[in-house]
């Protein structure tokens, strides 16, 4: 189902979660950020697959649908494919540690700075990268501010 509107709300909310991300770093809450970064990166990337006919798949990695439907992807975003793939699956393996964490792992303890400023700019990469490939763009209330 190709629906542009959905598409549109889609990216709109990963751009919304880009903002999120900022103030979350700015309170130091590392963990927060890896977590929020996999949900705006999952959601843009299900923006894509809407807006290439592309059935939604109930999963947080939607890469290994992307890989398949390559040839269906706008031609602009065939060369960051990997990237964007290597980004929604690192980032996933990262969900529920970064949210719940376990028996043996904390984690406002485990996630530092560094996976915070990582996990956030990837976000940001890609939301840009899709959007751009999409030319869909978002309110201007919410531009996606590029880092300076």
């Amino acid at each position: 189902m190709k629906n542009k509107t959905l598409a549109q709300d889609y990216l709109q909310r990963a751009t919304h979660r880009l903002a999120a991300l900022d103030v979350l770093f700015g309170l130091g809450s590392w963990a927060d950020v890896v977590r929020e970064s996999q949900e705006t990166v999952e959601l843009v990337l299900k923006s894509l697959l809407l807006a290439c006919s592309i059935e939604v798949p109930r999963l947080h990695d939607v890469s290994p649908i992307l890989r398949e439907h390559r040839s269906s992807l706008p031609k602009s975003l065939i060369q960051h494919l990997d990237r964007i793939a290597d980004i929604s699956r690192s980032l996933r393996r990262d969900r529920e540690l970064a949210f719940y964490g376990s028996a043996d792992l904390t984690p406002s303890d485990f996630y530092q700075r560094r996976d915070a400023e990582e996990a956030r700019e990837n976000a940001r990469w890609v939301v840009t990268t899709v959007a751009g490939a999409l030319q869909l763009r978002p309110s201007r209330q919410f531009r996606i501010r590029r880092k300076s």
